[in-house]
């Protein structure tokens, strides 16, 4: 009998023991991933803060079959939640609770675990980098109760370690997302038509075709800075003129220009001029997507032109239109671009 009582004071020490050795061991964690992301800062936000696309990026995804989502009326911004219910994966809820555009985002997750609710804080952050690039950044931050400590205690790794490689995955995963997302596009022919013209303040040069794209970088802001230091009404989306383009030796002239109200004389030592486009015949095809595209556009327009036998313009320049650009849109997929060849 007495060992008895000795092995069982022994058990009782080592359990008072264990029990305030786990009560003073620091509950607090944390844990965060960081990727660089080529993408724009903004479609990376707008898409974390959207809930309906967590399911096609979150990483818990892979490893349940069973998990239902719910979605409360709002699902992004201030407020928005959403909650899960999963036999392997376990039950529970997340909200946002703060959407700070496009700087970063603070949401509150709830667990529903057998040792009862475990309420954490998700945090989210976007670094704009160069070149449209974004680095984001996932944590999450809490503090564990007795039993949870208790049950880390028994695991190979601590809660912050089992985290992580989740994390890591699923930033991963949403690389793959956004970028597939940027490459979608359609091209439609959309017929003859009459395009209304009317004037507009451009600047034109000469370059390779390669250089096109990083040139009127350059000088569209220049005819933007100039129709709104004279505070010139304007009446239409960018276009971009071909007054030549030859293929064959790589080369092309072209102007960059917003359309205006009224006729402008400019001085002439100025580099921003005016000009008329007139009312003409056309025919138009639409890009929804990537600039990367146009080349598919322009070779639609034009089949479309030899299949009717339709006869090109002598007289008149194709153009583009920028009806949705990067300005007004930071996912490529969503750009509208307009082009329209000068028929007979």
């Amino acid at each position: 009998m007495k060992i008895i009582k000795y092995l069982f004071f022994l058990l009782l020490i080592i359990v008072i023991g264990g029990a305030v050795y786990i009560t003073i061991t620091d509950g607090k964690y944390q844990a965060e991933e960081s990727r660089v992301i080529d993408a724009p800062d903004e479609l990376l936000f707008n898409t974390i803060n959207e809930y309906k696309t967590w399911e096609k990026w979150g990483p818990w995804m892979d490893d349940s079959d069973d998990m239902i989502m719910e979605y409360a009326s709002q699902t992004s911004g201030d407020g928005a939640s959403y909650s899960w219910k999963s036999e392997t994966q376990g039950d529970g809820s997340m909200k946002t609770v703060k959407a700070a555009p496009f700087t970063s985002i603070d949401q509150k997750i709830t667990f529903i675990t057998p040792m009862g609710e475990s309420i954490s804080n998700v945090y989210w952050k976007f670094e704009k980098l160069e070149g449209k690039k974004t680095k984001v950044t996932w944590g999450i931050k809490g503090e564990q109760s007795f039993m949870e400590k208790a049950f880390w205690m028994t695991q190979d790794s601590t809660l912050s370690q089992s985290i992580k490689p989740m994390y890591q995955k699923g930033l991963e995963k949403l690389d793959i997302f956004v970028n597939e997302k940027m490459k979608e596009h359609s091209v439609s022919v959309d017929g003859i038509t009459e395009h209304r013209g009317g004037y507009y303040m451009y600047s034109a040069t000469a370059s390779p075709i390669a250089d096109i794209s990083q040139k009127m970088a350059q000088m569209l802001p220049a005819v933007m800075a100039y129709v709104r230091q004279n505070n010139l009404p304007q009446t239409g989306m960018p276009l971009t003129i071909y007054n030549e383009f030859n293929e064959e030796q790589g080369t092309a002239i072209y102007s960059t220009g917003i359309p205006v109200r009224d006729e402008v004389i400019t001085p002439a030592d100025s580099n921003i001029r005016c000009d008329f486009l007139p009312k003409q015949k056309v025919v138009k095809t639409t890009l929804k997507g990537d600039y990367a595209n146009l080349k598919e556009a322009w070779e639609a327009g034009y089949k479309y032109i030899n299949d009717n036998g339709l006869e090109l313009s002598e007289t008149s320049s194709a153009f583009e239109v920028y009806r949705v650009d990067p300005g007004l849109q930071p996912n490529p997929a969503e750009w509208i671009t307009e082009i329209y060849i000068p028929i007979k």
